[in-house]
C-alpha cells in the first residue's frame, strides 16, 4: 500500500501503528535493502543502528555512529521507498540539546518515527553484557526534549522510548517497567523494552504499560512466532539485524564460490535477476524518451 498523495510518513506510520493487526518492521541498512524489504510487502521499515554501524563503518554497535551518518543513511532510505521508516537514534547522540537536534534532523530526513534508548554513552548493543543506564531523570528529560521538537515540527512523528534496564548492570524487569511508565508520561507513544527473556516478561509489559509495546525478536530474547506475540498483545515486531546478516551470509557464500572457480551467480530465475529493472531503469528510460527525445534514450 502506497502513501496517499501529500501524506507525511509520520502520519502513515501513526495510522498503521493504530491498526489492529501486528506490525512487522524489519530493519534495513541502506537504500537498496530498503527497496527490497518494501518490494517484499512490508508496510513499515526500521533503520537499525547496529546495521548502520556494521555496514557503514565495518565496526560493531558500540556507539561509534554519529547523528550525521545516521541522518544521511535515513535520507537516502526515505527517498527510495514509499513506506514509513522508524529510526534507531541510539541515545540521541548526547544531552537534551543534542536530542533536540537529532529529532529535527530525523524529521528533515523524512522518517516516520524514531526511538531513543536510556543507555550511557558510549552505548552497547542491546543484547550484550555490561550495559549501563543513565538516570531515569536524564532519560525522561531527553524524551521531553524530543517531544517538544516533534510537536513543533511534525506532531505525528511516532516517538518510541527504548529501555535497556532488563539486562543492564543492576537492572531488572521491575526497573524496566518503572522506567517505561515514566517514559510514557514524558510523551512516548510506544515502549520498546530491549532484551526481555521470556514470554511472561513480554506479557507483563503489555498488561502494565498503557501504550503499544514493540518487541525486538533477536539476540537473547525468545524468537516467538507472530501468533504467539499477537496472543500476548504485542503491537510491533522488529528484527534489527536479520536482513543484514542474511545479506552478509549470501555475499560470503557467493564469494567463496568465486574463489573456488564457480562463476554462477544464481541457481535459477529470481525477481532480482534484472537489478536495473528492479531499481527503476525502465521508468528512467521512459523519462528520457519523454523529456529529451527518443534519440537520447540509452
Amino acid at each position: 500500500m502506497s502513501a496517499a498523495r501529500g501524506m507525511r510518513m509520520s502520519t502513515l506510520l501513526r495510522q498503521r501503528a493504530a491498526e489492529p493487526k501486528i506490525m512487522v518492521r524489519p530493519s534495513c541498512y541502506d537504500a537498496l535493502s530498503a527497496k527490497i524489504l518494501e518490494a517484499a510487502g512490508f508496510e513499515a521499515l526500521g533503520l537499525s543502528g547496529y546495521a548502520v554501524s556494521v555496514s557503514r563503518l565495518g565496526r560493531p554497535d558500540v556507539g561509534l555512529t554519529t547523528l550525521t551518518e545516521t541522518a544521511e543513511v535515513c535520507r537516502h532510505i526515505c527517498g527510495a521507498v514509499k513506506v514509513p521508516v522508524m529510526v534507531d537514534a541510539d541515545t540521541g547522540y548526547g544531552n537534551v540539546i543534542n536530542v533536540m537536534r537529532t529529532v529535527e534532523e530525523v524529521i528533515k530526513a523524512g522518517a516516520g518515527g524514531l526511538f531513543i534508548e536510556d543507555q550511557v554513552e558510549p552505548k552497547r548493543c542491546g543484547h550484550v553484557a555490561g550495559k549501563q543506564l543513565v538516570t531515569i531523570e536524564e532519560a525522561v528529560a531527553k524524551l521531553r526534549a524530543a517531544d517538544r521538537v516533534r510537536r513543533q515540527l511534525d506532531p505525528d512523528l511516532v516517538l518510541m522510548a527504548r529501555t535497556d534496564a532488563r539486562g543492564a548492570l543492576g537492572g531488572s524487569l521491575e526497573e524496566a517497567l518503572t522506567r517505561a511508565r515514566a517514559y510514557v508520561d514524558a510523551g512516548a507513544d510506544v515502549i520498546f523494552p530491549e532484551g526481555l527473556l521470556t514470554a511472561e516478561e513480554i506479557g507483563r509489559f503489555v498488561e502494565e504499560i498503557e501504550v503499544p509495546i514493540s518487541y525486538n525478536r533477536t539476540g537473547v530474547s525468545p524468537m516467538l512466532g507472530l501468533p504467539e506475540l499477537e496472543a500476548l498483545g504485542v503491537r510491533m515486531v522488529s528484527n534489527a539485524s536479520g536482513a543484514l546478516r542474511s545479506a552478509c551470509r549470501g555475499l560470503w557464500d557467493y564469494l567463496a564460490g568465486e574463489m573456488a572457480g564457480d562463476v554462477a551467480e544464481n541457481d535459477g530465475p529470481h525477481r532480482l535477476d534484472d537489478l536495473e529493472r528492479f531499481l527503476g531503469g525502465d521508468e528512467i528510460a521512459a523519462d528520457l524518451r519523454e523529456l529529451a527525445g527518443s534519440g537520447q534514450a540509452t
